[in-house]
């Protein structure tokens, strides 16, 4: 299972941008979206279609705000939206996709970069989905967890650790939460396989230079549970796809071993 993680920023927009455009020329099983933006009777599904993917929504109820999306050529044998809490499952923030033994999870993590008040929104948020995801393994030991989870893990994520210590997604709390959620048997898949620096997913558009010299924050990941590792194939990340102010991220997993 060839799969891609990408926070567009708005699908109508990348769309415009050449996202479908891109789409057929990498072969991806399956593409999890983040931020759509949109409701889905404001895409054409044909467009999706006519690429060999069937599409899966959760929307958020605020028009034009956060959202998540799951393109699959591969039928899941069950689709899951929300997590019960009921600001996060508003704002459209997690659906699952269950194929076989394996669960994949879509999710966008909140940002706080807004103020105060999203700020401690995020870290109630945190500790809701962490809570939620340890109990989803007890019942699946097989998760796949993709997304934009707005945190730069260490200072080798993010191209001025000294500078951001107080920016939101570099504050410690947060990075103690990416600490604690890897001590407790998930694996950054993408550090599996690229331990060197200045690998970013995420350029600030304020200034078009700072995606031109990489002064970036790597904030996109997909982790998978331990019992994952010796399945895993390949990690990437595409900085030159730019439809977004993130770039896709990417997993190659061999799903169809562990189903068998």
């Amino acid at each position: 299972m060839k799969i891609i993680s990408y926070n567009v920023n708005g699908v109508r927009a990348a769309i415009k941008k050449g996202l479908l455009d891109w789409l057929k020329t990498h072969p991806a099983d399956v593409v999890c979206i983040q931020e759509n933006k949109a409701q889905q009777s404001d895409i054409e599904s044909k467009l999706f279609n006519d690429l060999g993917y069937h599409d899966h929504w959760f929307c958020a109820q605020k028009k034009g705000y956060s959202g998540v999306t799951i393109f699959t050529k591969i039928h899941p044998d069950k689709v899951h939206c929300g997590t019960g809490h009921k600001v996060s499952d508003d704002e459209g923030r997690v659906i699952q996709l269950d194929y076989g033994k394996v669960k994949l999870i879509n999710a966008y993590f909140p940002s706080g970069t807004t103020g105060d008040e999203r700020q401690t929104y995020k870290y109630q948020w945190l500790d809701e989905f962490f809570i939620y995801i340890q109990e989803l393994r007890k019942r699946n030991p097989n998760i796949i967890l993709c997304g934009d989870y707005n945190i730069a893990h260490k200072e080798i994520d993010i191209h001025n650790p000294g500078g951001n210590k107080k920016t939101s997604g570099f504050l410690p709390e947060e990075r103690s939460w990416m600490d604690r959620f890897y001590d407790n048997g998930w694996v950054d898949t993408f550090r599996v396989f690229h331990p060197e620096p200045h690998r970013y997913s995420w350029w600030s558009q304020r200034f078009p230079s700072v995606r031109l010299n990489n002064k970036g924050w790597r904030i996109d990941y997909i982790s998978v549970t331990e019992p994952l590792m010796p399945y895993l194939k390949n990690a990437e990340i595409f900085p030159d796809i730019n439809h977004s102010d993130h770039c896709p991220i990417y997993l190659d997993i061999d799903v169809e071993k562990l189903n068998t």
